[in-house]
């Protein structure tokens, strides 16, 4: 079981620009190697976040997006529905990162909408887990600080338009939107509260950058 801070009055607002460092020196509290679980809604900066905190030194960063399931054989109002993520698969991994073994982490392709392939990882002093879904209650035994980033909606389909206009996923700017609307935004929506009382951090983050 990791060390956790319990969240008894809500979680800690602390500004984009500091979020780094507090929550690295929160995680080290407990003790290395170290579990950070950042979660968001699309768009919301949550990718960016999790990048800098690797960036501060020897960490892993692992994305929630590499569990999803395959789209062609799941409904599409079920697709960002954590049921249908491999979420036990994730916990595994990093129970298995955290016991000082290497693994074999999938790799889920945007463009394609599947699993592509896998790369091998070794643990680190942090592990880094980042998407919509990493305060799924699923990660509870591994986590160790629970942060989520907000930004408005307006704000967050901004970023989304972006990497669909430039070609960075494969859907095109009118598809996203839908999805945006009908189901990425309700879905997340409704985990919100849940993944919210699991967050010892609040990162606000109405910066106009294209953040996944």
């Amino acid at each position: 079981m990791r060390l956790r801070f319990p969240v008894t009055n809500g979680p800690i607002d602390i500004a984009w620009e500091d979020a780094p460092r507090l929550i690295r020196a929160r995680a080290k509290e407990g003790g290395w190697p170290g579990v950070v679980c950042v979660s968001g809604a699309v768009g919301s900066g949550k990718t960016t976040l999790a990048e800098r905190l690797v960036e501060l030194g020897d960490a892993l960063l692992i994305s929630t997006d590499d569990y999803l399931p395959d789209y062609d054989s799941t409904p599409e109002h079920l697709r960002d529905e954590p049921g249908s993520s491999h979420l036990g698969e994730l916990g595994g991994h990093i129970g298995e990162l955290l016991a000082g073994r290497a693994v074999e982490l999938p790799v889920w392709s945007f463009q394609e909408h599947r699993r592509t392939g896998h790369r091998g990882v070794r643990p680190a002093d942090l592990i880094v887990i980042e998407g919509i879904h990493a305060l799924h209650a699923s990660l509870d035994a591994v986590r160790g600080v629970g942060v989520l980033v907000a930004a408005s909606a307006e704000t967050r389909w901004a970023r989304w338009e972006i990497l669909e206009s430039t070609g960075q996923r494969g859907w095109g700017v009118e598809r996203a939107r839908a999805f945006f609307a009908s189901v990425a935004d309700p879905t997340f929506e409704k985990h919100r509260p849940a993944y919210l009382s699991r967050a010892d951090f609040r990162v606000r983050n109405e910066h106009g950058l294209p953040d996944g």
